[in-house]
């Protein structure tokens, strides 16, 4: 039996299934990761990405985080892909408990998705610091310098986690009780480099662990099954 054939069977015979995703569930929506060779941290800037899209560096330089946030973070026009959208039909048909995902896009919801824990936020959410009015994605990316409330004056920061930042401890608690208690777990898309993150699938004790990722990861030595591919390209073809 090959990959796909032995993977059709385990999804197939599931009904508690939880998916851990990163970003190269997005990648194939045209949204760029952060590692690979056409990633944010190839690019040019006058500090790295990871300096940029600090806490730190966004109280000291708002502005130039701005910039740099609207231009390569808010991809807008992106639309689902083929592992979004077999995940949402999952859901529907009462296979898929629930999506975990490092991705800020909410690409997942946009394919149908109701269940999704974002352990990093979304770009799609954004609130005055001041009086908490909430603003749009668009309101951001077409807005100028740093963004301000219309009601208050106070400064716009997207609910997205920052570098320095602590994961919401609410959504961590919750994607753990998921991944404890998950009969599949299906990990695509994901190094497994970037803890916290990486670190809660730990919790898993079943026996069906299966990592999907065009390169090797931090946790193949622990899987019970690898797909080396295209997260999409693979749930595709379930």
């Amino acid at each position: 039996m090959d990959g796909i054939e032995k993977l059709k069977k385990i999804i197939d015979e599931s009904d508690n299934i939880v998916f851990f995703g990163g970003a190269g569930v997005s990648t194939e929506s045209g949204i760029p990761d952060f590692r690979s060779v056409d990633g944010l941290y190839n690019q040019k800037y006058d500090y790295p990405p990871e300096t940029i899209l600090s806490h730190t560096f966004y109280r000291r330089k708002p502005e130039e985080f701005y910039r740099f946030y609207r231009d390569k973070m808010l991809c807008l026009t992106a639309k689902p892909n083929a592992a979004h959208i077999k995940l949402a039909q999952w859901e529907k048909e009462g296979k898929l408990k629930a999506v975990i995902t490092q991705n800020i896009d909410g690409l997942h919801q946009a394919a149908g998705s109701k269940k999704v824990l974002e352990l990093h936020g979304s770009v799609l959410r954004n609130y005055c610091e001041d009086c908490g009015k909430f603003f749009t994605a668009e309101h951001i990316l077409h807005s100028e310098g740093v963004p301000c409330c219309d009601e208050c004056g106070g400064s716009i920061k997207p609910d997205v986690v920052l570098y320095e930042e602590g994961l919401d401890s609410q959504v961590m608690a919750e994607a753990m009780d998921y991944i404890r208690n998950a009969e599949v777990l299906i990990i695509g898309g994901t190094s497994l480099a970037v803890y916290p993150a990486a670190g809660m699938i730990d919790g898993y004790k079943g026996k069906k662990l299966v990592l999907i990722n065009k390169t090797p990861t931090m946790r193949d030595n622990v899987a019970d099954f690898i797909i080396q591919g295209s997260i999409g390209e693979v749930l595709k073809l379930l």
